[in-house]
């Protein structure tokens, strides 16, 4: 199952070669059937079926998901992104209650009908076109059904934006329950440290090096810290950049769904 790629293969190549890896995948799982642990065959055919249906909906966007915990300014930097007020804010509780999606261009209409987002706004294609921006709702939320939300979609977006802030970026909760489970996925994933404006120059250089430590030790080490403001628009600029740069190489899910099928890959050879 091992992946074989170049930097000359374009995204056509490269979706051919991943729909042989889940091919040989759903092999497994044919061959395995009561040989394999059954929560492995789980996991192919959840993993399977699940990239199979993504691929279905083409390479032509790309889902960003803004995801973060209660105070991270994560909805904040949604507006500042998007240039609106529509995700509701706040500080001292969760306000997103369900997904919001950005759509840049057209046609993405079936693909959110599949993440199941009903609520949807569209923006000119610009420098950002064929752009999905969500913002979930709170990762740390005490409403579980906001948190699953966040663990279903955080199972199936194209890119990972963990937005954190100065006060709780080396939280537990983010770095145990989702940075490390995912640390196989550093291609496909950034972090924003949003609300930089409160601090000084020492200060803001301090965070960024002891966040990328502690990204280190999540197996994250060439994850791009960017340092962002929703108030002030510091580093905005520079996060648009990264967005449209992501969304211009049209790779990002086959890189999520290679990043899938090699964390599988590792459980199903030590489970042998």
């Amino acid at each position: 199952m091992s992946r074989r790629t170049s930097p000359e293969s374009s995204p056509t190549d490269e979706v051919d070669q991943l729909r042989l890896r889940l091919r040989a995948l759903r092999d497994i799982s044919m061959l395995g059937e009561g040989r394999l642990d059954e929560a492995v065959l789980t996991r192919i055919h959840t993993t399977t079926t699940t990239a199979a249906e993504r691929l279905g909906h083409g390479t032509s966007h790309t889902v960003v998901a803004l995801a973060g915990a209660t105070g991270s300014g994560k909805s904040s930097l949604f507006n500042a992104i998007t240039g609106t007020e529509w995700a509701t804010t706040g500080i001292r509780r969760p306000t997103t209650s369900a997904p919001l999606a950005a759509v840049y261009g057209d046609g993405a209409e079936q693909l959110l009908d599949w993440l199941e987002i009903p609520n949807r706004q569209r923006h000119d294609a610009g420098e950002l076109a064929g752009l999905v921006l969500l913002d979930l709702p709170d990762h740390d939320s005490k409403v579980i059904a906001h948190r699953a939300e966040v663990d279903r979609l955080v199972a199936v977006v194209d890119v990972f934006a963990w937005v954190v802030d100065p006060q709780k970026y080396a939280d537990a909760a983010l770095h145990e329950g989702y940075l490390r489970q995912f640390g196989g996925h550093g291609a496909v994933t950034m972090v924003l440290l949003n609300q930089v404006d409160r601090l000084d120059a020492e200060a803001r250089a301090g965070t960024v090096a002891h966040l990328g430590r502690l990204l280190v030790e999540d197996g994250l080490s060439d994850v791009r810290v960017i340092p962002v403001s929703a108030v002030t628009g510091d580093g905005l600029d520079a996060l648009r950049r990264e967005l449209a740069a992501r969304v211009a190489e049209r790779r990002a899910i086959v890189t999520r769904i290679d990043a899938d099928i090699d964390w599988l890959a590792t459980d199903l050879t030590s489970s042998l």
